[in-house]
């Protein structure tokens, strides 16, 4: 079985590490455009079944020849891609693993279910693994009322002033605080300004945290429970402090995508982008912190279903947690595709498609798990 990875970034590089340990796949390829991104690679990670190879996700003339015989095809790269290339991988047969949010159809179920192949988005943490829990946790009620997922990764040294390192790129970062976050509110869906909503979380090791709106991390939840529950929303979590300080840079204007002045081309994002990479960027030691509570009815019976993880960096095999929470979900979801697990063929979200009891199970065997436990409702 060959499965072609797509980047070999920070994410692709914890794809193609699990699905070359697995050894179910007896050839996992990887491509990336950068060299120098691709020699680090290589350097850190050396498996029999890799293979790597120099080509640019823009250039479908250079990835038919090595995505030709794949089963599947896993995309790290930036989701202004993932359209394109899902129709190249259901062209040539395989089926299409991406970790954002869904994508414009535009023909793409057509010729997935005309194929019988999967394209299947929102693979890593939010979207993907939390939305997968949220959705158990909805199914597992008589009746479903409310959902709240608190989800984040964060240092275990946390650096003054920002309290926060980068575990993707500055771009995400900021793109997460200055889109607006959807919510459902009686049933429908509206929206909340990035960066409000400020809460206190406990969470086991790290004491009291804080949680707040950004505009990431639902992928199409919200549109698959409208009308289903009251209430949803997602709010990501932070050491305290962080939210009040980037709000502070933000409302100076520092993300603003308009020039600095006429003798350049930079704006004032871009300097901001820059400065972030400088002092928030480099290895780290990190956590993931999970929560999500769905209140409802079980069995008659009003309470609460809670699921919690706490899922640190694993040093030993070079692996930070937030590698290991968004890439795992993904190369599982690969492996299932390519098992047969999902018959047929279309286009959905992981949360929605993907069999969830099968992907749970292999993700605990990677030593990601979140504990499930029911907290009966409090009577008045």
């Amino acid at each position: 079985m060959k499965i072609t990875v797509l980047g070999a970034g920070t994410i692709g590089t914890a794809v193609a590490v699990d699905l070359a340990r697995s050894g179910e796949a007896s050839h996992v390829q990887v491509c990336e455009a950068h060299p120098s991104t691709l020699r680090a690679f290589r350097a850190a990670h050396a498996h029999p079944g890799l293979r790597t190879y120099e080509a640019d996700a823009r250039d479908a003339q250079a990835l038919e020849p090595i995505v030709s015989g794949s089963v599947c095809v896993v995309s790290c790269v930036g989701p202004e891609h993932s359209a394109r290339l899902a129709r190249l991988a259901l062209d040539l047969g395989a089926h299409f693993v991406d970790l954002g949010n869904p994508l414009a159809d535009d023909g793409l179920t057509e010729l997935a279910e005309r194929r019988q192949r999967w394209v299947v988005t929102g693979c890593g943490l939010a979207p993907g693994l939390v939305g997968v829990l949220a959705m158990r946790g909805v199914d597992a009620m008589d009746e479903a009322r409310a959902v709240r997922i608190r989800v984040g990764d964060v240092p275990l040294t946390p650096p003054e002033p920002f309290r926060h390192r980068l575990a993707h790129s500055a771009e995400r970062l900021l793109d997460d605080y200055t889109q607006p976050a959807p919510v459902l509110v009686n049933g429908q869906i509206e929206t909340r300004e990035p960066l409000t909503g400020l809460e206190p979380v406990e969470v086991d090791g790290f004491g009291t945290m804080e949680a707040f709106y950004t505009g990431a991390g639902l992928g199409s939840l919200a549109q698959a429970l409208e009308g289903r529950v009251g209430s949803l929303d997602v709010k990501t979590i932070r050491y305290p402090g962080h939210a009040e300080r980037m709000r502070f840079v933000l409302d100076l204007g520092l993300a603003d995508r308009t020039s600095l002045d006429v003798r350049t081309h930079l704006t004032y994002r871009d300097v901001l982008v820059r400065r972030l990479r400088k002092r928030l960027g480099g290895a780290y030691d990190d956590a993931v912190l999970l929560r999500i509570e769905v209140d409802g009815v079980r069995d008659g019976d009003e309470g609460t279903r809670v699921y919690e993880m706490v899922d640190r960096c694993d040093t030993e095999g070079g692996l930070s947690a937030m590698q290991r929470c968004t890439g795992f979900p993904a190369s599982v979801a690969a492996l299932l595709l390519a098992g047969r697990a999902l018959p047929g063929g279309g286009v959905g979200p992981a949360d929605q498609v993907l069999p969830a009891e099968p992907f749970l199970e292999r993700l605990a065997a990677r030593g990601i798990a979140a504990q499930e436990r029911w907290v009966p409702a409090v009577a008045v």
